[in-house]
């Protein structure tokens, strides 16, 4: 929840109508740590890049930009590649009429048919309807069941911006190996994917992570109290996360910087356990929504490495994520 609310309260009795706590998150969350393949699909289908067809650029030259997100062809609505190309398919004209959300303003481009020597129609355009990748769960809510992950949003590689989602789901995956991290190159956690052991549905695609709903039986965790930003403190903490298959271990991390004010980055930490030194050279990819623990209370989760130095990380508050699922 981004608005900022200021309460005055005018009079004593007013006090006796005003919840304690004014989110619906619980104050104790299970913490995750599992591994999850996740898969998020596009509102409409995204343009990424362009190929020349008959010697021209016919797209880009059409009117076309990197990161257009198509929602119609010929007027039919679509919400994949497999959409469009069935559409495309049944044109009768020498035109095709595409509508795309640019910037969230809806327009219009239109394009000659473009048949290559097979007789195959081409766009121009290189697409994408959906990105699979891995990541980490970060907490679910007992009452709610709603769940956290990553910790901060996830981009389209191409355009570098936020991947504009319909829905998705976290599932299955097993971590299979490690690429360590070095000075000035992040290594990432490898893994195998079962998409069809569904843990949940993703509803959103935030700064803060994915959200959504946790749709299999609650984690066996006892849950964690939730610390708010005044409770956090530098020193020791732990990280829980997996390194080996689909073990969640915990690990030593000492956190060196608190800062309130960033929206994502707030805390700085370097990573001191000496078997996760050993075996990922400190913060890797796939990390990402790893919770952070500490005194008993979990307070944030691991969001991003720093390239330059891997074993250190900053890390988002949990209070940050809880209201940001709970909006």
């Amino acid at each position: 929840m981004k608005n900022k609310f200021k309460l005055l309260v005018l009079w004593t009795f007013l006090l006796l109508f005003i919840p304690i706590n004014i989110f619906a998150y619980s104050d104790y969350i299970i913490p995750g740590g599992e591994n999850v393949g996740i898969e998020v699909n596009s509102k409409g289908v995204l343009v990424v890049g362009f190929y020349k067809v008959n010697d021209q650029f016919i797209a880009r030259d059409s009117g076309f930009l990197v990161g257009d997100s198509i929602i119609k062809v010929n007027d039919k609505e679509i919400s994949s590649i497999d959409d469009m190309v069935s559409v495309i398919k049944e044109n009768n004209n020498e035109k095709i009429r595409f509508t795309i959300n640019r910037e969230k303003k809806e327009k219009i481009i239109t394009m000659n048919e473009n048949i290559d020597k097979d007789g195959i129609y081409k766009t121009g355009m290189y697409v994408k309807d959906k990105i699979i990748g891995i990541g980490t769960l970060t907490y679910v809510d007992p009452k709610t069941k709603i769940f956290g992950a990553l910790g901060h949003e996830i981009n389209e590689k191409t355009t570098a911006e936020k991947f504009e989602i319909k829905d998705g789901k976290i599932f299955k995956s097993d971590v299979t190996g490690i690429e360590r991290s070095e000075s000035g190159s992040a290594g990432e956690k490898k893994a195998e994917y079962d998409a069809n052991t569904v843990y949940g549905k993703v509803g959103e695609n935030t700064t803060s992570g994915i959200f959504g709903d946790y749709t299999d039986s609650l984690p066996n965790t006892d849950p964690l109290k939730v610390a708010n930003k005044d409770e956090v403190r530098t020193g020791e903490a732990i990280i829980r996360t997996v390194i080996d298959q689909n073990k969640v271990e915990e690990f030593k991390i000492n956190i060196i910087n608190i800062d309130k004010n960033n929206e994502t980055k707030n805390l700085l930490f370097e990573v001191t356990d000496k078997t996760l030194l050993e075996k990922t050279g400190g913060v890797v990819q796939g990390m990402s929504g790893s919770p952070i623990i500490q005194n008993g209370m979990i307070i944030g989760a691991v969001t991003h490495v720093i390239v330059n130095d891997t074993t250190k990380g900053y890390g988002i508050f949990i209070t940050t994520m809880l209201k940001e699922g709970d909006s």
